[in-house]
């Protein structure tokens, strides 16, 4: 447990050092911390902030900079900055004008959360497991193939190819479509799966067993992959100096898997994970503050923003939980 001065002069020269990235003197450090102390004494609390593996001095002359250990004390002990009444005030404009589907919404999300942090933003979007279908369409393309069209709530629409175990004609097609238009009137993914709901059985029976193949397919829409969304990589070379650290941070965005288990693997509520927190191999100079969001009854995702150990976490836990605090508002429930 630090003392409340050596508190104060760790605080201090991490956000100097947030705000410049460079070594910061002793001298800064008594200047900007407004302490009543002498420069020994300055000198004398810094060294020993080294010997506990809080800042480290990279040559003997210059200053000294954080290390891991001294962002997770910070952002441990720091409080949230206050967004300017112009970044609210954007923010509620955004969605109060949104009228596109989902995913068009989260994917503007993720460019808008990039655009007010200057960091790279990520967004997994929530499952359709939880979705009420408006439309479901059903398209004949040969005598075992259809294409499967289902309209969610939220303006989400996916497609899936379903080859058929025997051949059906035109009018099982037009059938099996009404039967299930009827099924997902009432009825989420999950509920169908779980056999809280059932369809009509007064079909003929290749149109039951067309109708079978079909929740099959749907349900099988809810296990297939998240969506994935990331904005603002551009703003990279300005946050990040090392073009080897902006390659490997490039390669991880572009995987899918690994950007889910940055979101996903975090805790409830506002988290922030500090370079080997993450858990990412290798020794990549990163860092991630992110949260869950719930959009009514339709799931959960997750949205974050990345950026180096030095990033402005103040600020940049404040955009993230007043852009899903907004976000969830604006969809409210379904």
């Amino acid at each position: 447990m630090l003392s409340e001065r050596k508190a104060q002069i760790l605080r201090t020269l991490v956000e100097e050092y947030i705000r410049t990235g460079e070594p910061v003197s002793s001298r800064t450090v008594l200047d900007l911390s407004r302490l009543d102390v002498s420069s020994a004494t300055v000198r004398n609390d810094l060294a020993a902030l080294e010997s506990e593996g809080l800042v480290i001095q990279p040559h003997t002359s210059a200053g000294r900079v954080p290390t891991g250990r001294a962002y997770r004390y910070y952002v441990d002990n720091c409080v949230p900055a206050r967004l300017r009444s112009q970044t609210r005030s954007r923010i509620q404009t955004f969605f109060s004008s949104f009228h596109q589907g989902l995913s068009s919404l989260l994917k503007s999300t993720t460019e808008l959360l990039s655009d007010i942090t200057h960091y790279p933003a990520v967004m997994i979007g929530p499952g359709v497991g939880m979705d009420h279908v408006r439309g479901v369409h059903l398209v004949p393309l040969a005598s075992q193939l259809v294409l499967l069209v289902v309209i969610f709530n939220r303006g989400r629409v996916t497609r899936e190819l379903v080859r058929l175990e025997r051949p059906v004609d035109p009018s099982d097609v037009l059938e099996a479509e009404r039967a299930l238009a009827e099924l997902f009137d009432t009825a989420t993914i999950d509920e169908i799966r779980s056999g809280v709901a059932s369809y009509p059985r007064n079909l003929r029976t290749s149109a039951s067993r067309l109708v079978d193949e079909v929740i099959d397919a749907v349900a099988h829409l809810e296990r297939g992959p998240r969506e994935v969304y990331v904005s603002g990589t551009s703003q990279m070379t300005t946050v990040w100096e090392d073009l080897a650290a902006i390659r490997s941070i490039l390669e991880l965005l572009e995987r899918d898997a690994m950007v889910l288990s940055i979101l996903s693997d975090g805790p409830e509520g506002t988290g922030i994970r500090i370079g080997e927190e993450l858990a990412m191999g290798g020794d990549l100079n990163l860092a991630v503050v992110s949260t869950r969001f719930r959009l009514g009854d339709t799931g959960e995702g997750s949205v974050g923003v990345i950026g180096p150990m030095r990033m402005d976490y103040r600020r940049t836990i404040s955009a993230v939980e007043e852009v899903v605090e907004t976000l969830e508002e604006s969809l409210g429930p379904s």
